[in-house]
């Protein structure tokens, strides 16, 4: 702050920018990490980016039965979102520096 209680607009752009800069790389690491997630003991395994695109699913043939589609879908569901949650607290860990970064702006930070 300057005297008199103005911000230094300047400061202000220049801290904005980097800001936006880390953004912009966590963002990117999140797109190139991989997370999984499982089911059934690891009867199904699904593999997401850390920002949520699934890249990948595999069931164990064992799990395979054509009298009982419904347990294998929710061993599907039950997979994607253990990785869902897995893709959430990876973006945490990767944005939450940045997020508290907000208070530097004079916004409270998230």
């Amino acid at each position: 702050m300057r005297p008199g209680g103005q911000p230094n607009m300047q400061q202000m752009l220049k801290q904005a920018q980097k800001m936006q800069q880390q953004i912009a790389k966590a963002q990117a690491e999140l797109a190139e990490a991989e997370v999984t997630g499982t089911a059934g003991g690891g009867l199904v395994t699904v593999t997401v980016s850390g920002s949520g695109e699934v890249r990948g699913i595999k069931i164990d043939p064992k799990v395979v039965d054509p009298d009982d589609v419904e347990t294998l879908e929710d061993l599907v569901v039950a997979a994607m979102h253990n990785a869902a949650e897995a893709a959430r607290e990876l973006t945490d860990q990767k944005m939450g520096p940045v997020a508290g970064g907000m208070g530097g702006l004079g916004l409270p930070g998230f």
